[in-house]
């Protein structure tokens, strides 16, 4: 099926009309954050199933029980999808833990009012990108990515789910600075995870023991998510998700791309990112 088909465009970028029809489109522009929400926000593909999985264990203190009983979408909702409409947001107690794909330019009235607390995970594109053909390839609700070249200039020219990668990362590193946001990498978070624990719990103002601090980072190594059913998407009907054509959580390592890069794609991926990011002040752990 076509863009046209499964995609609706809203605010300048497509969003698959399964997931986020116009009700729940409209309830989160409605939608009122509190001044200690927490929010994942990431492009797809960069790491969200894996904040998803942390952020509810720094908050619980360690206790394993909203992780292995809650599956994520339910746990950290995405705002913009029909799920959250169902999930009564309005009555949890806070600290509420969100996930977004949003753009800055995307956030609502709300959430420029009252600031709440950011996670913004960042990861190499061309991972992202490796990352995201298996996912489209998979997914019944997304247009089948064809090609790995074909798939490489939507994803280059910002016309496939979510839009351009290059603006939605440079609009939130852009964001206003007195805006509570802690801007943190997939490759930081592979390197030292219980490091990465440690920081996004100072972040978030828990002092968490280094007992604690080891337990998350043991539940959330890649290789324990892929094995929790409420974390690893086995729950979703195949009908959506069709795991035998590729798993939901797959590898979780930095640098898959270059098994799938050819010469001539890694040098029309970097001269594309090399013009997009040229005025790019901020330092990438990739570059």
């Amino acid at each position: 099926m076509t863009e046209a088909e499964l995609y609706s465009v809203y605010k300048g970028v497509y969003v698959p009309t399964f997931v986020h029809p116009p009700e729940s489109l409209k309830y989160y522009e409605e939608f009122t954050f509190r001044p200690d929400d927490i929010l994942i926000i990431t492009y797809p593909k960069s790491g969200t199933t894996w904040m998803q999985e942390v952020i509810p264990l720094i908050v619980s203190d360690g206790d394993l029980t909203p992780v292995l009983t809650v599956p994520n979408w339910d746990r950290a909702p995405w705002l913009e999808e029909q799920r959250a409409i169902q999930l009564n947001l309005e009555q949890r107690p806070s600290p509420r833990v969100f996930s977004t794909h949003f753009h800055h330019s995307m956030m609502n009235e709300s959430y420029f009012k009252i600031k709440p607390r950011v996670l913004y995970v960042m990861r190499n594109p061309k991972d992202v990108f490796t990352s995201s053909y298996y996912y489209y390839g998979m997914a019944s609700y997304m247009v089948n990515p064809g090609t790995q070249d074909e798939f490489m200039e939507k994803f280059l020219d910002g016309k496939i789910m979510f839009g351009s990668w290059f603006d939605h990362v440079k609009g939130w590193i852009n964001a206003d600075k007195q805006e509570s946001i802690l801007y943190i990498f997939y490759e930081e978070m592979i390197a030292d995870l219980k490091g990465s624990v440690e920081k996004i719990a100072k972040f978030l103002g828990k002092s968490l023991n280094p007992d604690v601090i080891e337990k998350i980072a043991e539940q959330c190594v890649f290789k324990n998510m892929k094995q929790n059913k409420m974390s690893n998407f086995s729950l979703v009907p195949e009908e959506y998700m069709d795991h035998k054509k590729s798993e939901f959580l797959r590898k979780g390592i930095v640098g898959d791309w270059r098994n799938h890069f050819t010469e001539a794609q890694e040098q029309r991926f970097n001269a594309v990112y090399k013009d997009k990011m040229k005025d790019v002040k901020f330092k990438f752990m990739w570059d």
